[in-house]
């Protein structure tokens, strides 16, 4: 069957049918695929046969993949897990566990690992169990919203840099959401503002949640333009919301979009999600020799 693609969005998005990530690919059908993704920056595949092993093959395709830190439930592992359920018993977690509280941080607009140096090319959410209503996740073009941009915002842009942070993200939903040893493994990155895609040559803008403020600015003046930012990019006409089925995979380009998960009801409905996130290529800024991290 031929790889069909129909777009999902009039800027961004596209749902890709007639292949299975989960079996061995040919070069030219991964090609066809590398293709779309840089065209389209989100992509969604319907009923696909991945488990861990097969998902973690097919993500390597794309580069080589992050490690879970300490702050996720799949630490040390290639996966990012976003559930509601404890790995070890299979129980749905308590809404007031740590580990719930931290998940809440992904209700915030975000590109996965913009906090490290070389942030991250793209991420792939395989859905193994979905609650029946609820949990959506959202995406955002930061393409199509810098094309719209005021032109003298779009001069402000270049050459702007901001340091991201977990922390700093973490830290405005709640103080107790990362422990120490959490914060100490992550002391941040310097980001450029403003991306050209390496493909295309379109430009994005590069914010999101982990922005905590402008590098030469003052603290709060760089933080009300990076949420000016954040409002301005996720407005709905640079939108779309996938309704996630079993047997889901969708990858995103971390450079060039931003994310949220929505919520859904975690104490009556079972969640599980396996995320492998690929490395990022290059840095976008130089980096400090020490970290001053933002204070919340």
């Amino acid at each position: 069957m031929a790889l069909t693609i129909q777009p999902l969005h009039p800027q961004f998005g596209a749902e890709v049918s007639g292949v299975d990530t989960g079996l061995p690919m040919d070069d030219a059908t991964f090609a066809a695929i590398r293709s779309a993704f840089d065209a389209y920056a989100v992509l969604v595949f319907r009923d696909q046969s991945l488990d861990d092993e097969r998902q973690i093959a097919f993500s390597r395709r794309f580069g080589p993949l992050e490690t879970a830190g300490t702050a996720n439930p799949a630490k040390g592992t290639q996966f990012a897990r976003q559930s509601n359920l404890d790995m070890q018993t299979g129980a749905v977690i308590p809404a007031e566990d740590r580990r719930m509280i931290y998940q809440k941080g992904n209700y915030l607009w975000h590109a996965d690992s913009s906090f490290r140096p070389a942030g991250s090319l793209c991420s792939l959410l395989s859905a193994r169990i979905v609650p029946p209503e609820g949990g959506n996740t959202e995406f955002a073009s930061m393409t199509a919203a810098y094309d719209a941009l005021p032109d003298d915002t779009k001069q402000k842009l270049e050459g702007l840099v901001a340091e991201h942070s977990l922390v700093y993200s973490r830290e405005t939903v709640t103080k107790d959401a990362l422990t120490p040893e959490m914060k100490a493994e992550l002391p941040g990155a310097w980001q450029t503002m403003l991306r050209t895609h390496p493909v295309t040559g379109r430009k994005a803008i590069y914010a999101g949640a982990h922005a905590s403020h402008v590098i030469g600015w003052p603290r709060e003046e760089g933080r009300a333009f990076i949420r000016w930012l954040n409002d301005f990019a996720t407005q709905p006409r640079f939108c779309f919301s996938h309704a996630w089925r079993a047997g889901d995979l969708v990858i995103w380009d971390n450079r060039f979009t931003l994310h949220r998960a929505t919520a859904y009801d975690t104490v009556r409905h079972k969640r599980l999600m396996q995320r492998t996130t690929v490395k990022g290529e290059a840095l976008t800024a130089a980096q400090p020799e020490r970290y001053e991290l933002a204070a919340a």
